[in-house]
């Protein structure tokens, strides 16, 4: 027999309110292998991110790579670790406080920050917005650019929660903003006030978008993140004004050995590098808060490689992150999606629904 979330909590008479799900991808506990062994055995299992036959990659995962790459892991997130904790964590949660004030304000609404990995996970944060009387929930995943591993990873997690609960809200769910104007003035004014603090250094010489990287054969098989990746990065460079041979896209953080899409970020600044290329900037714009992947990976191990290879200026655009135009801009997308829904009641009608409820028996 299922087993199914009660509202023992519930009020009549109180209005619906409605609930905003900021989701992200997560992070492990602390920069040790023992948790990060936990938090890839979750990530690394999920099937929207390796699209494999389980039984074969239960193999995989457990008999080589939990065995490996936590030690290997745990030195990189070392080395951007803050004493506030893991920076996705830090900006996602700093962002948070800013969203949760505008649609508090605004929208009479509550907001939740749920990681599909780790803590705090989505079922904890739906919880906290079930709690807060919301009877209608919106999600937004922090991914511009929709994937499957991604963005679709974050409806799956979403839904199934929701199978558990007995009283279903309402739900909308925002898909991406690859190409929302908003979102790419937002990129392309970070990037101009990077470049205006390195004005002694002059214009780069090449302005890199880098994104996160799936197996090719999720674009073969329709995955829409490769278009929508390259879309973002041609509106970005049309508004900064550059010309098509000042700006490149490339893809990062390839594991394994099948083909990823290319042309790969480590391999293509090695190349810029050893053909004359003296001057990069780097920016990721499909990542809304830093993290290992932009920390380490490319501003660190990157930078390292391009300078290695006789460039010689190299500079990275820090995400969005918890910047007030990002919060703006977010809470707007949050305001024109949940576009229709009452922010507010009538509170005498409100209390003569409650009256009546109680007469009925009603215990609250």
């Amino acid at each position: 027999m299922p087993h199914y979330v009660s509202e023992p909590e519930y009020r009549h008479g109180d209005f619906p309110r409605i609930g905003v799900l900021i989701a992200n991808l997560g992070t492990p506990d602390a920069p040790t292998p023992t948790a990060i062994r936990r938090f890839l055995a979750e990530f690394l299992w999920d099937p929207r991110v390796v699209e494999a036959p389980r039984w074969l990659w239960w193999l995989a995962l457990h008999g080589v790579i939990l065995r490996s790459r936590p030690r290997r892991s745990a030195h990189a997130y070392q080395q951007i670790w803050t004493s506030a904790g893991s920076p996705l964590l830090v900006h996602s949660r700093a962002l948070l406080a800013q969203l949760r004030e505008r649609v508090s304000r605004e929208l009479n609404a509550a907001a939740a920050l749920g990681m599909s990995y780790g803590t705090p996970s989505i079922p904890a944060a739906l919880d906290e917005l079930r709690r807060a009387g919301a009877r209608r929930l919106l999600v937004l995943p922090l991914y511009p650019q929709y994937s499957a591993t991604t963005t679709g990873s974050v409806f799956d997690q979403v839904t199934s929660e929701l199978q558990t609960w007995r009283w279903t809200p309402e739900l909308r769910f925002i898909n991406g903003y690859h190409d929302d104007p908003a979102y790419i003035q937002a990129i392309a004014a970070s990037i101009t006030a990077h470049w205006r603090t390195r004005a002694e250094n002059g214009a780069a010489s090449r302005l890199l978008f880098s994104f996160h990287g799936v197996p090719r054969r999720y674009l073969l098989a329709g995955d829409p993140y490769h278009c929508q990746c390259l879309k973002t990065a041609r509106l970005v460079a049309a508004t900064l004004g550059l010309a098509e041979d000042a700006w490149t896209v490339s893809f990062q953080s390839q594991v394994g050995r099948e083909e990823w899409l290319r042309p790969y970020t480590d391999e293509w600044l090695i190349q810029f590098a050893r053909q004359g290329g003296r001057k990069v900037t780097v920016v990721c714009p499909g990542f809304a808060a830093d993290c290992l992947e932009t920390l380490e990976e490319i501003a660190l191990r990157n930078r390292a490689r391009f300078l290695a290879n006789g460039g010689e200026s190299y500079d990275y655009v820090p995400a969005l992150n918890a910047d007030p135009t990002h919060a703006a801009f977010l809470a707007t997308l949050i305001r024109r999606h949940s576009a229709g829904w009452p922010t507010e009641g009538d509170a005498s009608e409100a209390a003569a629904s409650r009256e009546r409820a109680l007469q009925q028996g009603a215990v609250r």
